[in-house]
């Protein structure tokens, strides 16, 4: 109740007649318009946006704070595409600067989490040309036989818009195939920005956006869910960052089959864009902010620890974030590679529940599609760390 009466003093004492009218759509629980969006961007102060996005935050989950349990595969870092932004993969005409994992490596990675209590194993990378879609429904396949409860999140549309077309299969036939072999879900990279405008600058060679939304449309059909990310932070306007969520708010009226949103922050190390100046951690907080005010419709809103570093990560859930992804161990190279705070990202359970703890919020862990698995409120680190099964 003092929240409440705390959230709605602000807003009736703003000066700015437009951002007040927005701030009480939202506590009306109404739907902001593409205007809204771009006018909280260009004229809300950071302390404003942060208030509002907590409130929504809180109404939907408490102080609750989700992570997993869950380890990164990356198939190679060979790729038939050139994103300027990309200091990740290497194109596949340098083969000797890359790596390619064959299926029985990749099959020794989830082995080496056989006893260890983890959730989900993430596989995306390069776009490969020899690893086509028998290849992956072969990995699909091997994983599932040997560990069958492990949840595979796996393949973005830019991977598996090559694989269907390489298989002259449609988009549809594709996802069936992929979700029978054992795919349980997509992860949402490769969106990037959607406004053909920037796409053309930054790459202009893979999936374009309606390629990307009719891949998670039919995995959604399928009954699977998935997760949504955009790039933000190099040469994109605030409107392109609008129009880009407005495209996922409006996929996500039809199928209500994501999950999560995740901001991802350009990195300029090692790339084609590196004389891009970094976005400042004042505008980082502001997308996390404006995407919970603006995806009204989406459960969750994720920020991707690896990328921000753990101090903003924490810093996050005071603007509208309660998701700061998993323990990740030390298995994705996509950010540490693009210069991000953290160069070997691992954490273990007890390190994340610290530090969600460390800003009085409650750490639940959670499975892949946000089932509850434990609350780790009443927990001490100490006790987890002493308890294999814990942490």
């Amino acid at each position: 109740m003092q929240q409440e009466t705390g959230i709605q003093t602000l807003v009736a004492q703003i000066s700015d007649e437009r951002l007040k009218q927005i701030g009480q759509k939202i506590l009306n629980k109404e739907r902001i318009s593409f205007d809204d969006g771009v006018t909280l961007f260009e004229k809300g102060s950071l302390s404003y946006l942060g208030a509002l996005a907590n409130w929504v935050r809180e109404q939907k989950h408490g102080n609750k704070t989700y992570f997993n349990r869950n380890f990164h595969i990356e198939p190679t870092n060979l790729c038939v595409f050139s994103c300027k932004f990309c200091a990740y993969s290497k194109l596949y005409a340098h083969r000797e600067e890359g790596w390619e994992l064959s299926i029985d490596q990749m099959l020794d990675i989830v082995k080496s989490y056989d006893g260890k209590p983890v959730t989900e194993v993430h596989i995306v990378g390069g776009v490969h040309p020899k690893m086509d879609m028998n290849f992956f429904l072969e990995l699909l396949r091997s994983i599932k036989a040997h560990r069958p409860e492990l949840h595979i999140k796996a393949f973005t549309p830019v991977e598996l818009d090559y694989m269907f077309r390489k298989a002259k299969l449609s988009t549809e036939e594709g996802m069936r195939l992929a979700h029978e072999a054992g795919l349980d879900s997509l992860p949402g990279g490769g969106a990037e920005i959607f406004h053909p405008e920037i796409r053309k600058q930054i790459c202009e060679d893979k999936v374009d956006a309606d390629g990307w939304l009719s891949i998670h449309e039919a995995a959604h059909k399928l009954g699977m869910h998935s997760n949504a990310t955009l790039l933000y932070g190099h040469i994109e306007a605030y409107k392109h960052r609008i129009d880009h969520m407005e495209r996922l708010r409006q996929l996500q009226d039809k199928t209500g089959g994501f999950n999560t949103f995740i901001p991802l922050k350009f990195r300029n190390k090692d790339n084609d864009m590196s004389h891009i100046a970094e976005s400042s951690i004042i505008e980082d907080m502001k997308m996390y902010a404006v995407s919970r005010l603006y995806l009204d419709n989406f459960p969750h809103i994720k920020a991707y620890w690896p990328m921000l570093g753990r101090q903003n990560a924490q810093l996050s859930l005071s603007f509208g974030v309660n998701d700061i992804d998993g323990t990740i161990d030390d298995t994705t190279k996509i950010y540490s590679m693009a210069g991000s705070e953290e160069q070997t990202p691992a954490m273990s359970t007890a390190d994340l529940v610290n530090l969600i703890k460390q800003v009085k919020r409650q750490p639940v862990e959670r499975g892949t599609l946000y089932n509850e698995i434990r609350d780790y409120s009443k927990i001490s680190v100490e006790e987890i760390e002493l308890n294999p099964l814990l942490n």
